[in-house]
């Protein structure tokens, strides 16, 4: 089965990606719905779907266009993994034309290492260089604060 891709930001089934990303994985549970919005609105968001026009796939890049891109939040729900999937959205992405020529694309994954490596992504070439501010309770706190 072929996935369609789509960038078009209104046909974003944004119900079930918002579902999925707060309650089902382990990168970004608790995930605020205002957060969440925002984070659509300020990057280039991939939709997948199924034949029937059910959106079973996502993924998000946060990118200049010219020399850096981070690809987030990817996901291909469990009833339509193993299909392939995954990587037809990856391949879609790769090939966009705003994410061409960039010097630099990262990405965070626990567990996805083996869909990654093929199509480039490596560990780290100079972990000493790279640095983070991580604040893994903040959605805790911002649902506390409401």
């Amino acid at each position: 089965m072929a996935l369609e891709v789509d960038t078009r930001p209104e046909r974003l089934d944004r119900d079930m990606v918002y579902r999925y990303l707060s309650q089902e994985s382990y990168w970004a549970r608790g995930l605020p719905r205002e957060v969440f919005e925002r984070s659509l609105a300020n990057a280039l968001c991939f939709g997948g779907y199924a034949e029937d026009g059910s959106q079973i796939a996502f993924a998000r890049v946060i990118t200049d266009r010219a020399t850096f891109a981070y690809l987030a939040d990817v996901f291909v729900l469990a009833a339509w993994q193993g299909r392939g999937m995954g990587k037809q959205l990856l391949r879609t992405i790769l090939a966009h034309p705003d994410l061409q020529d960039l010097r630099r694309m990262m990405l965070a994954t626990a567990d996805a290492h083996g869909l990654y490596a093929p199509f480039g992504f490596n560990e780290l070439s100079k972990p000493e260089r790279l640095m983070e501010r991580l604040d893994q309770d903040v959605y805790q706190r911002l649902a506390v604060a409401r």
